[in-house]
């Protein structure tokens, strides 16, 4: 394959250069896309949560039972009838451009993330009222009200803490430099081509930290993707296509990690997000109904996954307690897709403009699909889109149908709240419906399991009404990475923390 013989020798080249430059200890990453902007506070993708895990820390993480663990901080507590969250701080922790890291700077951070124009963390601390930094090492949050999945949320991006100095220095341009408090310190980033970072000496937890160097080499095609792990010119790739599982079983120079994951596979329709929603797929429910009874998931996950992810109908993993396990999937019924179109006065072929990711696998998800619509009167067009790009466009509304992944949360309002509630910033479809903005606010004041259980089933059945969102499958994280690298951990939500790595030389 001439693309990943291109591919391997400028990946070896690459290593070569790193290696004659102080015969530092390299890790090579294989990313499914090239992440957005690296700033915590506005980006979106999972590949830049990946890189994330290397630069910047956060107040909390969680283990590979999904408990809350600390990370910069060392543990919190609870007052004001569940409105008050008081945060112990980690001494001695050290910003990468020599910056103490405090309660002044996780005050700063959390500000940022509420208000700076572009946040996407917004909505997801939105409950925050009040920030008091009590002295250095102790910062107590004030909320509205109670909110259950607040500590939870601080696990991931909006409990990422950014060097003040920096972040005011650079302004909007921060992501072109990102200053954290990770293990590893930002380097350089060539778009579409890598994204390097190395050990930062200062690190608070360093003694974990073995690898001296990581490049993050982004590689659409997974084929590609997995050629270049096989030929050594990667150590390890995420996000290992089902396909590809015998084959990485079959190499004793490889390894596997398999481990389900927190979110979920989703096709957005546009329902009232600009002019393309004046389509008839977004204005007639009757329609979408017809389409999703066109489909059959269980059949797009054998043909192009190998049968190894798990058809669904919800956003809450099987695994979670918040799980409605009475949720059925529909069968495939194409005649009533047909009659159902007839109900709305369309006459076949119905146009569906229906975006992916120009990578290999949604392209064939997206050609079965157009297989399985035109049997039912659908005439599905395929366009494939850049991945970072095709966020963008479906930010714009400049789609009908869009089918994109979830990596999901710890707790189910992080793969529910943004993205069915009216003003949430990852709802692509603009659904709106008073009901469920009430049920999920509803879901974030109550703390009892079998309550907000309840709550989501009820929200969900409401989402699933209207279809501004069809649930496709959950699936796997499937990390491949050569067996001279030990340590590795897999996390269900898929990624990749560089404490514990080990890389042996070849």
């Amino acid at each position: 394959m001439r693309t990943s013989r291109m591919l391997m020798a400028g990946f070896a080249a690459l290593a070569l250069a790193a290696g004659a430059a102080n015969a530092q200890t390299t890790l090579r990453i294989g990313l499914a896309e090239d992440p957005d902007a690296l700033d915590p506070t506005t980006a979106r993708t999972f590949v830049g949560r990946i890189v994330f895990a290397s630069l910047c820390d956060k107040l909390f993480d969680i283990d590979d039972k999904l408990n809350i663990v600390p990370q910069l901080a060392t543990g919190y507590s609870w007052g004001g009838d569940g409105k008050e969250l008081t945060i112990k701080l980690r001494d001695g922790v050290t910003f990468h451009d020599g910056e103490k890291m405090d309660a002044e700077a996780v005050r700063f951070s959390l500000d940022r993330h509420l208000n700076m124009q572009g946040s996407f963390r917004r909505s997801e601390i939105s409950a925050l009222q009040k920030i008091d930094v009590v002295d250095p090492l102790t910062v107590k949050l004030t909320l509205s009200a109670p909110f259950a999945p607040f500590v939870a949320q601080l696990t991931d991006r909006a409990g990422m803490i950014v060097s003040p100095k920096a972040a005011q220095a650079a302004g909007a341009q921060f992501a072109a430099k990102p200053v954290c408090a990770g293990p590893f310190r930002f380097v350089e980033r060539i778009a579409q081509d890598r994204i390097v970072v190395e050990k930062f000496p200062q690190y608070w937890d360093a003694g974990k930290i073995h690898v001296d160097r990581v490049v993050y080499l982004p590689v659409p095609d997974h084929s590609v993707r997995f050629a270049n792990l096989q030929g050594n010119a990667l150590e390890l790739i995420e996000r290992l296509q089902p396909t590809d599982i015998p084959a990485v079983r079959r190499n004793q120079r490889l390894k596997l990690s398999a481990v389900e994951e927190l979110g979920y596979m989703g096709m957005w329709l546009n329902v009232g997000n600009g002019e393309k929603a004046n389509s008839p797929i977004g204005k007639d429910r009757r329609v979408r109904e017809a389409f999703e009874l066109a489909i059959d998931r269980a059949t797009i996950v054998q043909v192009v996954y190998n049968g190894e992810y798990t058809p669904t109908v919800q956003a809450i993993p099987p695994a979670s307690p918040f799980a409605n396990k009475a949720a059925r999937i529909p069968a495939r019924n194409v005649e009533r897709a047909k009659a159902l179109l007839r109900e709305a006065g369309l006459t076949a072929p119905v146009v569906v403009n229906l975006m992916v990711a120009n990578s290999p696998d949604f392209r064939q998800v997206g050609e079965v699909i157009q297989s399985m619509a035109r049997e039912a009167g659908f005439d599905v067009r395929i366009q494939a889109t850049e991945f970072a790009t095709s966020l963008s466009t479906a930010e714009k509304g400049d789609y009908e149908a869009y089918i994109v992944g979830w990596s999901g949360r710890p707790d189910p309002d992080g793969n529910l709240f943004s993205f069915v509630t009216s003003r949430g910033p990852l709802n692509y479809a603009k659904f709106a419906s008073p009901e469920v903005d009430k049920l999920m606010a509803d879901a974030r004041v109550t703390a009892d399991v079998a309550q907000r259980t309840a709550i989501y089933t009820k929200a969900a059945d409401l989402v699933n009404a209207e279809k501004p969102i069809l649930y496709l499958w959950h699936r796997k994280n499937l990390v491949a990475h050569s067996t001279r690298l030990t340590g590795f951990v897999a996390i269900p939500d898929g990624l990749i923390r560089l404490q514990g790595i080990r890389l042996a030389a070849n």
